[in-house]
């Protein structure tokens, strides 16, 4: 049986998701969110970019000197000036780190930065040992790593641990890697740095991969994983942070892991976010979308009425979701339908249940789907009427449907 790891989770909601268009936060809005992701159980908290802007600094400094537990990372390129406008945001931090970055792909190397390989080596040893000593907590990046040149990115590694790096974060920065990519990498530089450094996964979601993408990161070796909130972040996102969360928590029989996260806060969290940046996440997201655990089809209905695990993998309390909804639309069943007379306190007699049937779901072509209110004013009039000679015989199909 395979021996079971702790995963640090490192959010960049405050950083990397706060870079997508329309999700900017005050200072203020920043630390709100920052204390819920304390409640949530985060090990770190990138608070920020601090020499981007004076707004940014501030931000990152009343965070550090505010939130206590947590680990909080300033981010800065491998650059003096940035690093230390990094640390003088971080210093009063009970447990401070300073996340330095540069790019490692040629990609980059000859296009953005224009500078060689050899050049690149030395920047990275420079920018670490400057780094480290500010703190003994360093962090460094290859920019675009999954792009880069796998024994070039190797060499990266060594330069960044032997200038006093703990973490070494390996990215897939355009979202451009698979899983199988992915744990080619891992493997490979966990190989030549060995346990020396945290390795790190940090998965843009370009392709629709980045979860899938980071939890191949942790099974190739990876014990830190970056992640932000609903999944924002540049373009199309980073990973999710309440997805890859609670694919270990469900699937503990393949990925034998976990985190120091308390899953009941995960949907509290999403709102507080939703609230502040006021963007809703799509109804079908998964974990804290509005239909998670919404059931409409008339056979999903009834299996979750004899038992949850028919069709739903994890409860929803354990994210903190308000529970389990059957809606009522044009494929519900009769069993649904029966069960949602009963929770607003109506027992039917099946004549008077297959009429109302009849009516809710021709409502439902109209309406898309039948409300509480408007249910209960369909069960008055059809309360009200009297049984139609050989009422029982009409259809109960609906239970059927799918």
């Amino acid at each position: 049986m395979a021996t079971t790891s702790r995963i640090q989770v490192f959010d960049t909601t405050l950083r990397d998701g706060e870079q997508a268009p329309g999700f900017s936060m005050t200072a203020a809005e920043k630390l709100r969110l920052a204390q819920q992701l304390d409640r949530l159980g985060v090990d770190i908290i990138e608070a920020g970019f601090p020499i981007s802007s004076d707004g940014d600094f501030e931000a990152v400094r009343t965070i550090a000197a505010a939130v206590r537990r947590p680990i909080i990372a300033g981010l800065a390129r491998a650059i003096p000036a940035d690093i230390d406008r990094a640390w003088a945001a971080l210093s009063q931090a009970a447990r401070p780190r300073i996340h330095v970055f540069l790019a490692t792909s040629d990609i980059h190397l000859e296009h953005k930065l224009r500078i060689s390989r050899a050049d690149c080596l030395a920047q990275v040893a420079t920018a670490v040992a400057h780094a480290r000593g500010y703190c003994d907590d360093v962090e460094f990046s290859a920019e675009d790593a999954t792009r880069s040149d796998l024994d070039f990115l190797c060499q990266i590694a060594e330069a960044a641990v032997n200038a006093g790096a703990t973490t070494i974060n390996l990215p897939d920065t355009v979202g451009y890697a698979l899983p199988t990519d992915i744990e080619r990498m891992f493997t490979t530089v966990g190989k030549r740095i060995g346990d020396r450094a945290v390795l790190s996964a940090h998965c843009h979601n370009d392709l629709g991969l980045a979860v899938a993408n980071s939890l191949a990161a942790v099974q190739a070796g990876a014990r830190q994983v970056e992640c932000t909130i609903n999944g924002i972040g540049e373009r199309a996102g980073n990973a999710s942070l309440e997805e890859i969360v609670m694919a270990l928590e469900v699937r503990a029989d393949a990925l034998p892991h976990r985190t120091g996260i308390q899953t009941q806060a995960l949907v509290p969290t999403s709102n507080t976010l939703s609230s502040i940046v006021g963007v809703a996440v799509p109804p079908n997201k998964a974990i804290v979308g509005a239909n998670a655990f919404a059931h409409e089809a008339g056979i999903h209905q009834d299996g979750m009425l004899k038992h949850e695990t028919t069709y739903e993998i994890m409860r929803p309390e354990s994210v903190g979701a308000p529970g389990t909804r059957l809606v009522l639309g044009k494929h519900s069943g009769m069993r649904g339908l029966d069960a949602r007379c009963r929770a607003l306190g109506h027992r039917l007699r099946q004549p008077q249940l297959e009429r109302l049937y009849v009516r809710v779901t021709a409502l439902a072509d109209r309406t898309k789907t039948v409300e509480d209110e408007q249910l209960n004013t369909i069960i008055r009039e059809e309360l009200a009427a009297p049984l139609a000679v050989g009422a029982g015989s009409g259809t109960s199909a609906g239970s059927s449907r799918h």
